[in-house]
């Protein structure tokens, strides 16, 4: 049995379309996921002293969109640490 490669992959031009759709979808799933990972203020993956790391997003915008809102004006519903 052969493996798929470049020169293969000439021959049949309609799987490039299904490799880059695939591969684009690959992509973004790493990609959302390692922004979890990283970006959420519920993750910690570093615990510093007796510090809360949330407290930092008290005045954050945390949603994505959010039309018409000042997060820096509001009160948070939080209680304070």
């Amino acid at each position: 049995m052969q493996g798929m490669t470049l020169k293969s992959l000439a021959k049949h031009k309609a799987l490039i379309p299904l490799y880059f759709c695939t591969g684009l979808g690959c992509f973004g799933a790493v990609f959302y996921t390692l922004r979890l990972a990283l970006r959420n203020p519920d993750v910690q993956w570093v615990r510093r002293g007796d510090d809360i790391s949330n407290e930092e997003y008290r005045a954050k915008q945390y949603k994505f969109y959010s039309p018409n809102l000042d997060y820096s004006k509001l009160e948070s519903p939080a209680p304070k640490y």
